[in-house]
């Protein structure tokens, strides 16, 4: 380790770069559902070591020259690693995309890159060279991983924060300080071996302090979940009762494909399917899913869907379904606007008596951004629709349906934006459609499943998601996988959110002790480098 961080500090140009590209797509094995922890404790120190050794320059170059070329380089590898499964959705449509698929990954690598660029760059300039340093690279690293999960509309996948959630119990500490305040954890823990090597006049004692704490706080938050778990009481509901399909629709891709009849008749099926000897059907069933995009047409081009569903439908049921809805001109049949991508209630009588209308797109998925340019490259947006995709409105997620509790609808990613789901202390569960058929056989569907895991725990509520090619499931409010589907089966499964629990510190405070706690790491930097300032 002392050779490794020697050459890291002496290293510049092309060579330090590519180590550094290296050790962040060494680091980016740490993310769900891989969760290769130890790479963190290798990785991370190289980029200390290597800013300990970064030269210092002068005007604009202080904000990008050497410093943001060691984090960018760091991010660059590390988000190749973490989002490289994205580039299965180009093999959907094939030709041109299939094409440019190397370069989308390394662009979009490199674009979220850039906020930890900046957070080193930020970091360099009141860097240290003591073991504060550490605090210092920490608290600018979680502002960046903040920052790019909000700046133009977000992307918040594969948070640092997340390689401290592989197992139920190190996930209950989100409930106390959601994914962004572990990520501040996990970043200042990952750092800690760069204040053991290399070695100076301190004893050996005290450059392993704090690595020890380091392993103090994984114990700890081991033993918090443990109790959590072991003593936190949760209650399943009696009063709804749901059976969610796992259709595997895969006309989503191509609309032109798309057989009304032979759709309607696939989930009619898997819907009213008995499941063993005593299965009674749809008969004590109160809300029926069907996932996202499980109705990749318009219901107006099949009217008789409706009358089917409601023939289906036991008295006093509803459906909730993934399909788009058209907007129209008031007494007129044109569309006024790009469809939404939504959840549709419909009743015993085929009518649909409620909608969510998604209102957090995905770039590129659901809306080209700058899309002229990219119109002219070949390029369009992966999900069919017009001309795009319209934002709904995020306050109207809270759905309350007949006979049944309210619930918090989201639509595919929506679910991944920690703190900022809506009016969640209002419903009584989480609900979640989702497609991620774009990213069969790849790491895509489990580590989203992952990710939404994590929001019931920080919610202390039950989640219930039904996707098209899988995963779905059910959990409790610990986040608790309690029933669930394998991947790519074709199937029904039938399960019943529980009681939601006493508001969790994080649904209560949500991230005002974090930022505290960022504010108190700049503080402390500032003072840490001004006092290495001064002259003796």
């Amino acid at each position: 380790m002392t050779w490794l961080a020697e050459t890291a500090m002496l290293s510049h140009g092309w060579r330090r770069f590519l180590l550094l590209l290296i050790a962040g797509a060494l680091a980016g094995l740490s993310v769900p559902p891989l969760f290769v922890l130890p790479a963190l404790f290798i990785a991370f120190p190289i980029w200390i070591w290597s800013l300990d050794g970064a030269e210092t320059t002068r005007g604009w170059r202080r904000l990008f020259g050497p410093a943001f070329s060691i984090g960018f380089a760091f991010g660059w590898g590390y988000f190749i690693v973490a989002f490289h499964w994205l580039g299965a959705a180009f093999f959907v449509d094939g030709g041109v995309m299939l094409a440019i698929m190397p370069f989308a990954i390394l662009a979009l690598a490199a674009m979220i890159a850039v906020f930890w660029g900046l957070a080193s760059a930020a970091a360099h300039l009141l860097w240290s060279h003591g073991p504060w340093r550490v605090v210092t690279l920490a608290t600018f690293l979680t502002i960046a991983e903040w920052a790019r999960g909000h700046v133009l509309t977000g992307f918040p996948f594969d948070l640092l924060g997340y390689a401290l959630t592989p197992n139920d119990e190190m996930m209950q500490i989100t409930s106390v300080i959601g994914i962004y305040g572990l990520t501040l954890v996990a970043a200042l823990i990952a750092m800690t071996p760069a204040l053991i090597w290399p070695a100076d006049e301190r004893s050996l004692s005290r450059r392993l302090l704090p690595f020890f704490i380091a392993v103090a706080v994984i114990a700890g938050q081991l033993g918090y979940g443990h109790n959590r778990l072991a003593n936190t009481v949760v209650t399943e509901r009696t009063d709804t009762a749901m059976r969610l399909v796992q259709p595997l629709v895969y006309e989503h891709a191509d609309w032109s494909n798309a057989d009304p009849v032979a759709l309607i008749d696939r989930l009619l099926m898997l819907s009213d399917m008995r499941m063993d000897p005593t299965d009674q059907g749809l008969a004590d069933i109160d809300l029926l899913v069907w996932p996202e995009s499980s109705l990749p047409f318009f219901l107006s081009t099949y009217p008789e869907a409706l009358a089917r569903i409601a023939r289906l439908l036991p008295e006093g049921a509803t459906l909730l379904a993934g399909a788009p809805r058209q907007q129209y001109e008031p007494g007129s049949t044109l569309a006024s606007a790009p469809p939404f991508n939504a959840i549709l209630a419909i009743d015993t009588n085929g009518e649909v008596i409620a909608s969510y209308d998604k209102s957090h797109l995905v770039p590129f998925g659901e809306f080209l951004p700058f899309g002229p340019f990219f119109a002219q490259l070949g390029i369009k947006q992966f999900v069919p629709g017009a001309e795009g995709w319209s934002h709904g409105d995020a306050r109207r997620r809270l759905m309350s349906l007949p006979n049944t509790p309210s619930l918090l609808a989201l639509i595919c990613y929506e679910i991944l934006f920690s703190g900022d789901l809506g009016d969640a202390a209002n419903a009584q569960f989480l609900f979640n459609i989702t497609n991620d058929a774009w990213f069969d056989a790849s790491i895509g569907p489990a580590q989203h499943a992952h990710h939404v895991r994590v929001r019931a725990v920080e919610e202390g509520m039950s989640l219930i998601r039904a996707a098209n090619s899988g995963l779905t499931f059910a959990t409790d409010p610990l986040g608790r996988v309690t029933a669930q589907l394998a991947p790519l089966q074709m199937a029904a499964l039938d399960v019943s959110p529980y009681e939601r629990l006493p508001a969790t510190p994080f649904a209560q405070l949500r991230y005002w002790p974090l930022l505290v706690a960022l504010l108190l790491g700049l503080g402390l930097s500032v003072l840490v480098h001004r006092r290495r300032k001064q002259p003796l």
